[in-house]
């Protein structure tokens, strides 16, 4: 059974705290809580002064979750892939560890209000799905650090369980632009035989009349479309004495 969420993370509760994110992704908690449970883990297995969470999205590493004592790091910040030590690990799909002078690495690279540029001790994670990456968990220290193979393996088997939500929640983002998309050349459709049966217009001339005025009236063309349905669907009640569905 899932547990309660306010776990203390020691050697003895680990496995608990690794159970409650699993529970927590198995009751489809949002992706935001996911990753905000996922830093609570984190930043709790030694104390670390920040963590981070990119996602990947496209070709770009976006800043989705942290915890940072500092508060100067933006929300959503982006990194482009390949570039810094993070995106390093992410194009890699293989950790880093730098215990001191992170800053002297070769991949490193300063980016303006990143914080990779303001701590001694780095670490950065993979976050991976059936071989694919699909974001970085980063950890740092202000003073230097010997990351030990108990905190990455601990860092990677979190990165693992985020991995496979935030791969739901794309494949759920493009479900529903792809429904989106289908519910729109429905309603298209729709509007295009009115105007074909109203105007007595060609397919290509009923379309062309949708498109013009979508740019006129600068809205999106299923707007027009919808509102030229539901004209003519309040015009049939009329004409039927009938109210229409709402």
């Amino acid at each position: 059974m899932c547990s309660g969420s306010n776990v203390i993370v020691d050697e003895s509760t680990e496995v608990d705290v690794l159970h409650d994110i699993a529970c927590r992704i198995a009751a489809a908690d949002s992706l935001h809580d996911v990753l905000e449970r996922v830093l609570d883990f984190v930043s709790r297995i030694a104390n670390f002064d920040s963590s981070f969470v990119y996602v990947l999205e496209g070709n770009e590493l976006v800043l989705r979750a942290s915890r940072n004592s500092r508060g100067e790091v933006p929300d959503r910040a982006r990194l482009p892939l390949g570039d810094g030590i993070t995106g390093w690990v992410a194009q890699h799909q293989r950790p880093v560890a730098v215990e001191r002078y992170s800053f002297d690495d070769p991949r490193f690279q300063t980016f303006h209000q990143l914080p990779e540029d303001r701590f001694e001790a780095f670490l950065s994670v993979p976050i991976l799905s059936r071989g694919k990456v699909l974001g970085v968990i980063n950890v740092q220290q202000r003073e230097p650090h010997t990351f030990s193979q108990r905190e990455i393996r601990l860092i990677a088997t979190a990165g693992f369980l985020v991995g496979a939500e935030i791969e739901m929640a794309r494949l759920e983002n493009v479900n529903t632009q792809l429904s989106e998309q289908l519910n729109t050349r429905k309603t298209v459709e729709r509007a295009k035989g009115i105007l074909q049966r109203d105007l007595r217009l060609s397919e290509e001339k009923a379309y062309l009349t949708l498109q013009s005025q979508s740019r006129q009236r600068r809205k999106p063309m299923r707007e027009v479309a919808e509102a030229i349905v539901l004209s003519d669907e309040i015009k049939r009640a009329n004409e039927l004495n009938v109210v229409p569905k709402t």
